[in-house]
């Protein structure tokens, strides 16, 4: 079994469906109300457990209800929570999110105790590290726990996949020592400095992050697909055909599979096509963790 690290946040997502976004100023009354299991880091680490990897996650949750909720989720999907250290005296984090009649949505966040993510939590881990086939990260941490645990990952020779979100510029010294970048659109846009929309832009946009380190981008684009270049590759792989019902998770699930993928030594574009597999299955179910797909139902749907 793959052995997946991921360094990130834990949320816990207030989910209103409603008819559209609303405009500023703008009331809509929703529909339905849900409370699920989110953060990227989580969402990330719950999808690499489901997809087969052997998951530790480094996170903080607050000492609130929410906290012990949390911890209580990840354990029953089989993450190893040793690194997962309750704060005292700080809330959880918390997202509030819309989502519309086409499954988009818009998202707000309330850091709590992600924000305080340290360098000692980082140190703290450092034996997980030692342990792991491949490192996960993402954006929504403070950037010197992130650029720590890129550090800690290159002492002891572990790959790093970096989900760039949310997205912020970032130096080439933490590029440098990162394997895979996983933007999206709007993310490599604000990272190469170019507008990106379609597989062309996707193309210069990847050719420019590679020169600043990262030896594979891969761009995810939506429904356009996802373009990856790396040594001997360069391609836009296809999106799968599903009908969206909640788009909230789909990157945090690609990133989660494709983690074990790679893990797992799967060439690139088979790597690639299992997280699409993973993504898509998400977006016909509403929520973040509870949208990602177990191991078999991403074979399945693969065949």
């Amino acid at each position: 079994m793959s052995r997946v690290l991921v360094v990130g946040s834990s949320n816990t997502d207030m989910i209103i469906r409603v008819p559209r976004i609303p405009r500023p100023g703008e009331t809509i009354l929703g529909g339905t109300f849900a409370v699920a299991g989110g953060g990227k880091g989580a969402n990330q680490a719950v999808a690499a457990a489901l997809a087969g990897g052997q998951v530790t996650f480094v996170a903080r949750v607050g000492d609130d209800v929410f906290g012990g909720q949390a911890l209580a989720g990840f354990e029953a999907d089989g993450l190893d929570t040793r690194f997962v250290r309750r704060t005292p005296g700080s809330a959880s984090g918390v997202a509030l999110i819309n989502v519309d009649d086409r499954g988009e949505n818009s998202i707000s966040v309330a850091s709590g105790a992600n924000a305080l993510l340290s360098l000692d939590d980082i140190a703290g881990a450092k034996e997980a590290f030692a342990e792991a086939d491949i490192v996960l990260l993402q954006l929504e941490s403070p950037l010197e726990a992130v650029a720590a645990a890129v550090r800690t990952a290159a002492e002891a020779g572990v790959p790093v996949i970096l989900n760039p979100a949310p997205a912020r510029p970032l130096d080439d010294a933490l590029l440098r020592g990162v394997a895979v970048l996983t933007p999206n659109e709007h993310e490599a846009a604000i990272l190469a400095g170019l507008p990106v929309g379609n597989e062309y832009d996707a193309r210069m946009a990847a050719t420019r992050l590679r020169a600043r380190g990262p030896e594979t981008v891969i761009v995810t684009l939506g429904e356009k697909g996802v373009f990856a270049s790396a040594p001997g590759f360069e391609s836009l792989v296809p999106a799968c055909a599903v009908e969206p019902v909640d788009t909230t998770a789909a990157g945090d699930v690609f990133n989660g599979a494709l983690a074990v993928a790679l893990a797992e030594k799967l060439p690139l574009a088979d790597a690639i096509r299992f997280a699409q597999a993973a993504a898509a299955i998400s977006v016909t179910r509403p929520g973040a963790q509870p949208s990602a797909p177990t191991r078999a139902e991403i074979e399945a749907f693969s065949k």
